[in-house]
């Protein structure tokens, strides 16, 4: 077969034409048959397999991430245990409003079975939080300075939280001791009815 072959084809009589003629025409029908069909039906077949690809590479990941988590699901299930405890164990501390007064006072006599004269015991303005509030007392205390020292272990030893901030001591004017100005924060739950409405009042305050 030479060109003049081809050049002198008639593909309306290719039936008569030279059997390497057939051939060749065969064989350019057959490149544009896969060349249309790749780009009709195997290009997007393809892209459809990449795309799957990628989710297959994200699903392993998150199967990883899970078979992870299972793995130490019984260490996690005993640290959330751990930290109900720990957070009821805090809870219990903390008293209801019934029992302000009542810790107020146990704060007050610690300072007087430690010998310490109060010169200002003044609760101020309680503050919601989440699940709790706060209340700051301003005292101002004088008497020797292991007495003060004592009060303050005494403060740390009661069964209600109370912690000390802002302390400042001072010699007194005339003679031995100290003064001791600070701000106690005692703490106290809050019931269900007050959450709600420190709830209420934060998404006010954020509207």
């Amino acid at each position: 077969m030479d060109l003049n072959d081809l050049k002198s084809l008639d593909l309306k009589d290719i039936a008569r034409a030279p059997a390497p003629v057939k051939a060749v025409v065969l064989a350019v029908l057959f490149l544009a048959i896969i060349g249309l069909g790749y780009y009709l039906i195997w290009s997007d077949g393809m892209a459809e397999v990449d795309r799957l690809r990628g989710e297959e590479v994200s699903l392993k990941e998150v199967y990883a991430q899970k078979k992870r988590q299972a793995i130490h699901y019984e260490a996690y299930k005993k640290r959330l245990e751990d930290i109900e405890k720990t957070l009821a164990a805090l809870l219990r501390q903390l008293p209801n409003k019934s029992e302000m007064d009542a810790l107020l006072t146990d704060i007050n006599q610690a300072g007087v079975e430690r010998g310490l004269e109060f010169e200002l015991f003044r609760p101020g303005t309680e503050v919601p939080a989440d699940f709790y509030a706060t209340l700051p007392v301003s005292i101002k205390v004088k008497g020797g300075y292991h007495d003060i020292a004592g009060f303050v272990s005494d403060l740390a030893q009661l069964p209600r939280i109370v912690t000390l901030h802002d302390v400042s001591l001072t010699p007194v004017a005339e003679g031995d001791g100290l003064v001791m100005e600070a701000t106690l924060q005692t703490y106290r739950y809050l019931d269900e009815a007050e959450q709600k409405a420190a709830d209420k009042d934060k998404e006010g305050k954020k509207g």
